[in-house]
Parts: C-alpha cells; sequence; structure tokens
C-alpha cells in the first residue's frame, strides 16, 4: 500500500496582534485552564529541549522529570550572557549622549519585536492526516542538530517543543540570529547574521525588500534541509503546488489560525453579550457599594467643614484675649482662656453630631434605595458603553480574520 503524501510545513514569525511570541506558550508554563485549544491530559507528552538542559520527556507512565529552568529563563540567560555586554556598552553611550530615553534592559531587548527571538513551527501534515510524531520527532531533532552544526556562528538554537496537546502535533522551535555590533560584540541582527553566513539574496541585482533579503535565501535553504531529512525517514512529501496558491508553506497554517482565532472571537462575543444581557444587576452591585464609600466621605467632609471656620474664629479670638499684647489681667486671660476652650470642645462634638446625622440620613432605607438607584442609572449607562465598545472591535477583529492575508499566531 502506498504511503500517504504530507505536506512539510515551515513559517516564521515574531509577533501577532497581541504583541512578541512568549516562549511560555511552547513549554506551557501558564494556567493550561484558560487555553481551551490544548487537551491538558496530553501535555504529559509533549516533547521540550533547551539549549541549557537538552531534552525533557516523560517515561512511559506520563511522569515528567522537574526542570530546573523554563523556556523564557533560558533565552533570558542567553541574552544576558551573550548580549549583555553589548547592551550595557550601548546604555553608557546614549547616557553620554544624554539620551537616556534610549537606555533598554536585557529583558526589553528579548521583548522588542526586531531583537526577539524568532519562532518557527514546524508540521508534517494537517489535522486530516499527519505524520508518526515519534518520526516528526526524529526529523527535528536531526534538522535542528544540522542547523546549529552549520550556521551556529551566528545564530542559536535557543528551545524547541513537540506538541502533542492539540489538534495536530506541530513543533514551535525559537532562535536569535547575532553579528557584530559594531563595537566587536554581539548584537541580535538577524539580515547581518544571514549576510555573515554565506547568504545573499534571491535575486541579487535587486533592491533589497521584504521578499529579496538574505533571509529569505537562508529559509529557502532550511526548507530545503527539512524536506532532505524527512524523506531520509520515510515520509513522503507532497510537493505538487496548491492550485491558485503562493508560499504553498503557509497556507496550512493560515487556515488553522484563522478558524481557531475566529472561534476564540466568537467565545468573546458570546461572553460581552452576556455581561451586557445582566449589565442592570452588575451596575446594581457597583451602585450599592460606591454609593456607601461615598456617604463615608461626604460625611466626613462634611463634619470637618461645617465646623471648621468657626472653630478658627473662636481659636484666633482666645489667642488675642491670652497673648502677650493683650490688657487683660493675669486672672481674666486664665478665666478667658478656658471658657474659650470650652466652647471649642463643644463645636468639636457639635461636628461629630452632625456627621452622625448627615450618615443616618444618607443611608435610610428611603433616601439610599433612590440614591443608589440614580447611581445605578449612570453606572449601568457607562458599563453598557464601554462594554459596547468591546464588542465593536471584537465584531471588526472577528471579521478582519475572515479576510485573507489576516493571520496571527497559530493557535492549535
Amino acid at each position: 500500500m502506498e504511503k500517504k503524501k504530507v505536506r512539510a510545513t515551515r513559517t516564521n514569525g515574531r509577533k501577532d496582534s497581541n504583541g512578541v511570541f512568549k516562549a511560555g506558550h511552547n513549554d506551557r508554563s501558564f494556567n493550561l485552564e484558560n487555553a481551551e485549544h490544548v487537551d491538558a491530559d496530553r501535555s504529559k507528552w509533549n516533547v521540550y529541549w533547551d539549549y541549557l538542559q537538552g531534552y525533557n520527556l516523560a517515561d512511559e507512565n506520563g511522569v515528567r522529570p522537574e526542570r530546573k529552568y523554563l523556556f523564557d529563563e533560558v533565552e533570558y540567560h542567553y541574552y544576558y550572557e551573550k548580549f549583555g555586554d553589548s547592551i550595557e556598552a550601548q546604555n553608557e553611550r546614549h547616557e553620554k549622549s544624554r539620551h537616556t530615553e534610549r537606555i533598554r534592559s536585557v529583558r526589553q531587548i528579548m521583548e522588542d519585536s526586531r531583537t526577539c527571538p524568532e519562532e518557527t513551527i514546524y508540521q508534517l501534515g494537517t489535522k486530516d492526516g499527519y505524520e508518526n510524531p515519534a518520526v516528526f520527532a526524529k526529523v527535528a531533532a536531526e534538522l535542528f542538530e544540522v542547523i546549529q552544526e552549520k550556521y551556529g556562528a551566528h545564530m542559536q538554537i535557543l528551545d524547541w517543543a513537540l506538541h502533542m496537546d492539540e489538534a495536530t502535533p506541530h513543533i514551535h522551535e525559537r532562535h536569535v540570529f547575532f553579528a557584530d555590533d559594531g563595537y566587536g560584540m554581539n548584537f541580535p541582527k538577524q539580515e547581518k547574521a544571514c549576510e555573515a553566513l554565506g547568504f545573499h539574496p534571491p535575486k541579487p541585482d535587486k533592491k533589497k525588500s521584504k521578499t529579496n533579503n538574505c533571509k529569505v535565501s537562508f529559509d529557502e535553504e532550511i526548507r530545503r534541509l527539512y524536506i532532505e531529512i524527512a524523506e531520509k525517514y520515510g515520509v513522503v512529501i507532497e510537493k505538487d503546488p496548491m492550485t491558485g496558491k503562493k508560499h504553498l508553506e503557509k497556507n496550512d497554517f493560515i487556515i488553522v489560525k484563522q478558524e481557531a482565532e475566529i472561534e476564540r472571537q466568537k467565545n468573546q462575543l458570546e461572553e460581552l453579550t452576556l455581561k451586557l444581557n445582566d449589565i442592570d444587576t452588575l451596575a446594581q452591585e457597583v451602585a450599592e457599594k460606591a454609593y456607601e464609600r461615598a456617604c463615608e466621605v461626604v460625611t466626613e467632609t462634611a463634619r470637618a467643614e461645617t465646623i471648621r471656620d468657626d472653630i478658627s474664629t473662636v481659636e484666633s479670638m482666645r489667642d488675642r484675649l491670652t497673648g502677650e499684647n493683650s490688657s487683660l489681667t493675669k486672672g481674666q486671660k486664665n478665666f478667658s482662656k478656658n471658657i474659650l476652650n470650652r466652647l471649642v470642645d463643644v463645636l468639636s462634638k457639635k461636628s461629630k453630631e452632625i456627621a452622625v446625622t448627615l450618615s443616618q440620613k444618607l443611608l435610610s432605607p428611603a433616601i439610599k434605595k433612590k440614591n443608589e438607584k440614580e447611581v445605578a442609572s449612570v453606572a449601568c449607562a457607562s458599563i453598557k458603553m464601554k462594554l459596547a465598545e468591546m464588542k465593536e472591535k471584537a465584531d471588526q477583529k472577528t471579521d478582519n480574520h475572515k479576510q485573507p492575508g489576516k493571520t496571527e499566531r497559530e493557535v492549535r
């Protein structure tokens, strides 16, 4: 029986609408309960590798050894060790030139889309039919060893993960290119690194562009190696172009990514719709808490402000009558001081009585209900407006993802 052909897909990326890709997605160092597309029960069969610790995989009982470092920590370690000197020297130059706003940390370099690790997603087949995951893992492991051996002078494979807990087995591999920063130190520079590795634009006589640069040639070579190694392991690769399509290695990813993103947007719309329908209850809860707190603030302010001027006037009079420039006798001064101090005490007590009375009045059932209703009405309108804006944005985003060319990070 002839073995079924599969497509060898490979696509690169650094960010989507949510920002730069995070390594934590790949080694599952996040709460899987929030990821509907991940089957947490199958996550134990994922395969993880990083340049510091090597392989991490479960035994036959599904028990995985504890890792000392997560992918994010491994990547930070590499950036700090490899690029720390260059970053520090750049910051010193910025400080001397009085451009301190340009100073950046290692973490900021890692999270800048121009210098963060590039992520590549590999797959052999689709959700409708794919290669044996064990064979796929062997193909990927050998490919990554070859890449590191041939091109390690200007790039480093940081980590990779084979995901067995989603619809289709696939691999996320992260790497960073680097080259001389112009001062004898290494810094993340993709195009310069590819040029240093001996690659040239596919059309050397044409101006460099998004589709005509050294990195494009590098990707073509890696794809060639990928197919070559897969065929060595007996994988039958589908090489016929998809009818009417260009860049065939991206198409399967785009379809799945769009479907998953549309589903996620639908769920978000449903949640927002429920919130809109239940907004009156929410507004009432907000109003009750806000009203009680407002009563406390109003009462305290009224207590402080109501008698403050009167007390200040009495204290001023007392100071004049008992001061050094006063014409009163000592006995008269003492008498005046005692009388006016008592008056201050009376006024202070009066302010507390006013506060208690005001608080009781504001919190009386009839007035409280009336005022809370007004607060709830305002809160309801405000919250509805905000949620409606969010719903409109979600609608627009869903529509955008239905259009060709609008893709985000793969969710499988």
